[in-house]
C-alpha cells in the first residue's frame, strides 16, 4: 500500500460501507491543489477497519480542482464534493466542514496536498476507541517532496504503540515549550470533542491549528501514536513557505494562539503559571533569534528592533533573561567582528545541542 501512494495516481479503490464500526468524517479543503487531489481522496478510501465519509471543499480554485473533485465524487458514494462560487479563506472553509458538515465518532481535517499512511486510522481507533477520555490521537508525520520518496518507505510496526497525557501535563508542556509539535494531516480528533470546542477562530489565520490543540487537551487526554500517520508535502507554494515563513511573523501569530486560549479559559487554575510560561518561552525565542542575525552577520534581512521589542513587550523580565545579556553583547561588539570570529560559537553549540535532544524526543514521545 505504501508503494502504491507513490505512483503519480493511486489505483482507484473500492470503499465498501461495514456494519457495527466507527465513522471517520474526513474534511479536505482544497484550493488550487487540484493536481494532488485524487492521491489524497485515494489514501482516505483505502484505511481499514473504519466508515469514512469524505468532503471535498473547493473554496473558488481556478484550477482543475472541479473536475477532479465531481470525478471522485461520483465514482465513491462515501465522497461529496461542493464548490464555493466565490473564496472564503481556509478557516471559513475548516468549519464549515468540521462544524456544519460533519456528524461522525470522529473527524479529520486534511489538506489536499497531504496524504494519510496506510493504517492510521486502524491505530488511531485502537486507541480512542478503549478509552474515551482520549479526545485526540496524533502521530508522527513523514516530510515529502514527491510521492516517489514513499516508496521506500518501510512497513509501519503492527503492534500499535503510544504514549497517552492527561490533557493538563501536554497543556503545560506546550506553554512551557511555545511551540507547536502537531503538523496537522496526522491528528484524528473525537466528533463530540471537536463539536464541544468548537471551530478554527478566525482571526488566527496561522495559528488556529495550535489554539485549537491547545482547546481539546483543556478538556480531554491526548495520545500519541509511535507511528508515522500521514505524509506532508514540502512545496514552495504552501501558505508555511510563503505568507508566514518570517520568524518574526511566525511568534507573533504563535502568540495570538496561546493569547487567545488564555483570554477564553480563565478558569484555569493554573493559567497564571501557564502565562509566564509561554511568555518567557517566547521572548528567549526572540532574543536568541536577534543573536544570530548578528552570529550570521545578517542585519539587513533581520529586524533586530522588532524582536527587541516583541520580547520586551511580551515577558516584563526579559532583562533578566540569559539572551537579552547575550543580545547585548553582540550589539557592543557588532555583527562583522561576531560573524568573522565566531567567538559566540561554543553557546550556540550548546543551544544547537539543546535543540536536537529536544526534537529527538519530539520524535520518540511527540511532546
Amino acid at each position: 500500500m505504501i508503494q502504491a501512494s507513490a505512483k503519480s495516481e493511486l489505483q482507484s479503490i473500492t470503499y465498501k460501507h461495514q456494519v457495527g464500526v466507527p465513522t471517520v468524517d474526513v474534511v479536505i479543503p482544497c484550493y488550487n491543489y487540484g493536481h494532488y487531489l485524487s492521491n489524497c481522496v485515494q489514501s482516505v478510501l483505502a484505511q481499514e477497519g473504519v466508515n469514512v465519509r469524505v468532503l471535498i471543499i473547493d473554496d473558488a480554485s481556478p484550477d482543475r480542482t472541479p473536475e477532479v473533485g465531481k470525478a471522485l465524487a461520483t465514482e465513491h458514494a462515501c465522497v461529496e464534493f461542493i464548490r464555493h462560487e466565490t473564496n472564503k479563506g481556509h478557516i471559513a472553509t475548516y468549519n464549515e466542514g468540521l462544524l456544519e458538515w460533519s456528524s461522525g465518532d470522529y473527524v479529520v481535517l486534511l489538506s489536499a496536498d497531504d496524504i494519510l499512511a496506510p493504517q492510521a486510522f486502524v491505530r488511531a481507533m485502537e486507541v480512542m476507541e478503549s478509552d474515551k477520555s482520549i479526545g485526540m490521537v496524533y502521530g508522527r508525520t513523514f516530510h515529502f517532496h514527491e510521492e516517489k520518496q514513499l516508496a521506500a518507505l518501510p512497513t509501519d510496526k503492527p503492534v500499535t504503540k503510544f504514549d497517552r497525557y492527561p490533557g493538563t501535563v501536554w497543556l503545560d508542556k506546550r506553554f512551557r515549550a511555545g511551540y507547536n509539535v502537531i503538523t496537522s494531516p496526522e491528528v484524528v480528533v473525537r466528533g463530540t470533542v471537536h463539536r464541544a470546542v468548537g471551530g478554527y477562530r478566525r482571526e488566527l489565520p496561522h495559528s488556529g491549528d495550535l489554539e485549537i490543540w491547545l482547546r481539546i487537551a483543556a478538556v480531554s487526554d491526548i495520545a500519541f501514536l509511535h507511528h508515522t500517520q500521514a505524509y506532508y508535502r514540502v512545496h514552495p507554494s504552501s501558505m508555511q513557505r510563503t505568507k508566514y515563513k518570517s520568524s518574526f511573523v511566525d511568534l507573533v501569530h504563535r502568540k495570538a494562539a496561546f493569547d487567545s486560549f488564555i483570554q477564553h479559559h480563565s478558569s484555569i487554575s493554573f493559567l497564571a503559571s501557564l502565562q509566564h510560561s509561554v511568555n518567557r518561552a517566547l521572548a528567549s525565542e526572540a532574543l536568541w533569534d536577534a543573536c544570530r542575525a548578528f552570529d550570521r552577520d545578517r542585519l539587513d534581512t533581520v529586524n533586530i528592533e522588532e524582536l527587541l521589542q516583541f520580547a520586551i513587550s511580551t515577558y516584563k523580565e526579559s532583562e533578566s533573561l540569559p539572551e537579552f545579556s547575550a543580545l547585548r553583547r553582540r550589539q557592543r561588539l557588532g555583527a562583522i567582528f561576531c560573524h568573522r570570529t565566531q567567538i559566540f560559537a561554543i553557546p550556540a553549540s550548546f543551544r544547537w545541542l539543546d535543540r536536537r535532544l529536544k526534537k529527538a524526543r519530539l520524535l520518540r514521545h511527540g511532546i
